[in-house]
């Protein structure tokens, strides 16, 4: 498998991770070790995506870069932007999600009312076809599941997730539609901002002109 490289320099590199692949090598090549083997070099990555997710995917080429990085998402200095698409119509369009996450059953999550530690969750969303309704995602937290138990609690589980969505409804599609879209930061005194549109999957596929109309080509502008 030929990862697609968004963008490189000496500090990092920017992947494309296909949906369906692991980050961590399990019983196949995760997506860290498929990078290394590509590019020819040790990788640091300083974040992740659940097997499910596509999309921007940060790795460093340098143990200090890494941790320089790590420094960034402690003190919540990357912006992260996802897309996630919903076949139902969430119990509110546009807000914030707050609350502590729980472990529930069989590796699950679940948002709690305490305030303790919690995951926030910023978000907009436009209704495109029936049935369907997109969402722009800013998470200013970086939980486990986070954005998918997120859109769980607003009773519009992410199409295609397996875990959150019914199982039949999960079966009838084909990817779970979860998207790291956009990145912007400052490393080592230079700006970055990154946007990637989606490359599978068809409901997907069939958006770009409606990620145009609602300007979300520049999606740092709606929050």
């Amino acid at each position: 498998m030929l990862l697609p490289v968004v963008f490189k320099n000496d500090e990092f590199v920017l992947l494309d991770k296909p949906a369906g692949l692991n980050f961590h090598s399990e019983q196949q090549p995760g997506l860290v070790v498929l990078a290394e083997r590509q590019l020819h070099q040790a990788l640091y990555p300083v974040h992740r995506l659940d097997k499910m997710t596509s999309g921007l995917v940060i790795m460093a080429k340098t143990d200090q870069v890494a941790r320089q990085f790590q420094q960034l998402f402690e003190q919540r200095l990357i912006e992260k932007y996802y897309l996630a698409i919903s076949t139902h119509k969430p119990k509110k369009k546009q807000g914030w999600v707050k609350g502590d996450m729980v472990t529930s059953r069989r590796g699950s999550w679940r948002l709690t009312v305490n305030q303790t530690n919690p995951a926030v969750t910023q978000f907009i969303s436009r209704a495109h076809r029936p049935s369907e309704r997109f969402f722009l995602v800013k998470p200013h937290t970086g939980k486990t599941h986070q954005i998918r138990v997120a859109l769980k609690s607003l009773g519009a589980p992410i199409a295609g997730d397996g875990r959150y969505q019914t199982l039949a409804d999960a079966k009838q599609e084909d990817r779970g539609y979860l998207h790291a879209y956009g990145l912007r930061f400052s490393l080592q005194d230079h700006d970055y901002a990154f946007v990637l549109p989606p490359s599978s999957g068809q409901r997907f596929l069939a958006s770009y002109a409606f990620l145009e109309e609602n300007n979300w080509l520049a999606p740092w502008a709606h929050f």
